[in-house]
Parts: structure tokens; sequence; C-alpha cells
């Protein structure tokens, strides 16, 4: 498959582009369904941050192109787990929410038309005489040149709650999706890691109390987020764990009682639980594709090739040696496999795509 032919330096977003300083990431959902044979030249696998800048690069470098991924939203882990997050170490933010990250990545892929096949998973690969076959969910095909996995951790299931059974969505949740949604609410985060803390210290201006409890002494999450909810005065329940979630007279949650080695059962107030207990994570269909598998992510060379012809893979579900997962690498890394890809592609194209700057 013959990429169009359109080189960075020269390109500009056609007139009739849409205005993207209006898009709101709530649309680009599930509903944009694609239920044809469609034929691009690269298919991004993962809507995550790695994969919508993937999705920017690929129209930069004159490459028509679609994102699928099985959440009915873009942004990957960010939009689903952390939306209100603050993300500290992404180049140019000293600080952004993770939604505002999503939204920015979608506004500046925008002008390239990305399709998006969200709430979508592929599920099977094949080589074709022109390139690859992705097969999705519901029996729809692409037909693409190359494929660029993007699928982060891949498909991950919260830890359960045991007293939590039946409580999801009735006051327990595992991501916050919307602090404004608790406010004045007494909380209760279970948990011990970096996400239960960061839901401690993201909640505490906005809720009535927080607690936190967590069933051993000893805390898996940084030693300064620990020590910042300390002095904030979050009260901390140790060596404890939630026995019962009690509702009131309407069915809503109000209490919740938590049992600690050595005393009394506790009884807190409790209008939400944010259970932030972890995931277990696997990548699905994709470790049936004939791919090197290391631990759970895909070996990669250093133009981001897997072991398989015109597969590449970038971000979290890429490994290499000395191989850093963070948001940052995958945006380097997404540059780089498309890059590789362009020429993979066109053999007559150039590696080095000239500076954005210079497109006019």
């Amino acid at each position: 498959m013959t990429p169009v032919s359109r080189s960075a330096a020269s390109f500009a977003p056609c007139a009739s582009a849409r205005d993207v300083s209006t898009i709101e990431v709530a649309a680009i959902t599930a509903e944009g369904r694609y239920p044809v044979e469609l034929s691009i030249d690269l298919l991004i696998v993962g809507a995550g941050p790695t994969g919508l800048f993937a999705a920017y690069y690929a129209g930069f470098r004159g490459l028509s192109m679609a994102v699928v991924d099985s959440l009915p939203e873009a942004g990957g882990q960010v939009t689903a787990m952390y939306p209100e997050k603050m993300i500290y170490d992404v180049g140019g933010f000293p600080a952004v929410r993770g939604r505002d990250l999503v939204k920015g990545l979608v506004e500046q892929a925008a002008p390239w038309e990305p399709k998006y096949l969200l709430g979508r998973k592929a599920e099977g690969l094949r080589e074709t005489e022109s390139g690859l076959d992705v097969l999705l969910d519901g029996g729809d095909v692409v037909h693409a040149g190359a494929v660029l996995i993007t699928a982060g951790i891949g498909e991950f299931t919260p830890r359960p709650l045991p007293a939590g059974d039946g409580w999801l969505g009735r006051g327990m949740v595992h991501f916050v999706p919307s602090l404004d949604a608790h406010a004045g609410q007494d909380v209760v985060v279970v948990g011990g890691g970096d996400s239960a803390f960061d839901w401690v210290l993201a909640l505490h201006p906005v809720a009535a109390s927080v607690t936190l409890v967590h069933r051993r002494a000893k805390f898996r999450a940084a030693e300064s987020i620990v020590r910042e909810a300390q002095q904030l005065g979050v009260r901390i329940v140790t060596d404890a764990e939630v026995a019962e979630m009690r509702a009131d007279s309407a069915g809503a949650l109000c209490e919740v009682v938590v049992t600690a080695k050595g005393a009394s059962p506790l009884v807190l107030p409790a209008q939400a639980v944010v259970a932030a207990l972890g995931f277990t994570a696997d990548l699905g269909p994709i470790e049936n594709w004939g791919l090197e598998i290391d631990h759970r992510a895909i070996s990669v060379d250093s133009t981001m090739a897997t072991a398989r012809s015109r597969v590449y893979a970038a971000g979290d579900v890429a490994a290499y040696p000395g191989k850093v997962k963070l948001i940052a690498t995958g945006f380097g890394e997404a540059a780089t496999a498309v890059n590789n890809i362009a020429v993979a592609l066109d053999p007559d194209a150039h590696l080095f795509p000239g500076h954005s700057s210079n497109a006019e």
C-alpha cells in the first residue's frame, strides 16, 4: 500500500478542517463507528496519549490513519483511570490534568482527520499482498499498510473490594472521573499505593472528609505523597479492612464499617468509596499475533519494529533494554515508529521528516 503523496515539509491542513479549538474529547467516543471495510496507510491500536500523538505524527508524514481502542473514549488509561489527576512530567507543561492532556492531543491530531474506531477490539492480524488486515470484533476488517500497537498495559481489570460486591456504581468507584461529583461528601479511599494517595490528595480540597484505609502498616506509595497526606491531617487507618458497606433507607451508601487488628469495629460516614486496589492487565488477542512477548510487553528494535513485518509498537506496551515507561517516552517512540513506517511504506521517503516549524 502506497501512502498518500504528501511531504511533511509542504503539507498544511486543508481549509475545510474543523475548528479544533471547539473539540470536546467526550465527542470522540464509540458512537463514531465505521462498520465498513477501511483501507488506510496506518492502523494505530490504542487511543492513549502515545496513540493519539502517533495519529498526529502520521498525518504530519502524509499517512492516512485510523485509531482503534476497546474503550469507548479516547485517552486510554488517562481518561479511564485518572482524568482529574495532575501530570507533571510531560514536556512543556509544569502541570496538566489528564483530561486536558488528552484534549490537547485530540486537537493536535484533528487537522489530519484520523478515523476513531472506539469501543472496538482488534482481534486478529493477517498478512496480505498489499499489507496487513486487522480483524475487529463484529467481523469488520481494516486494510492497512502497517500497524502500530500503542496499547499501553493492554486490557485492565480493577482488583475487587470484597465488601464492595454489588456496590459498584452505587457509591463505590475504582477511579474518579470527576472530583466535583464528590464535593461535600465523606469519602473513604481503600488502598496503599500511589493511586490511593493521589486520590486522597485530589479529593481533600473538595470532599467534606477523606479517610484512607489500608490493610497493612506500610505503604507502597512514594514517601513524599504519604507525608503530604499526613501533613494535611488526612485520617489514615492502617492494619485495617473494609468489612461492610451500609445503605440508608433510600438505598444510598451512608456508612462503612472498618475492622482493625486489636480494635473495635470503626463506623465511618461515607457517601463514596474509592477502591484503589490496583488492577490486573493482559494484552488480550494481541498476544496471539506472532509477536515476541516479554513480561506482557512487545519486544521491539531501535526502529520500534516488532518481530513481525510492518508491525510496530510504542509506549508502555513496547519493550527494549533500558526502557522507561513514561508518557514523555511514548511520544518519542511514536515519532520514531511513524517515521520508520513512512519509509517502510514508501522506500523513496526520507526517514527524517523535516521540522514541523517549517511546515507552511
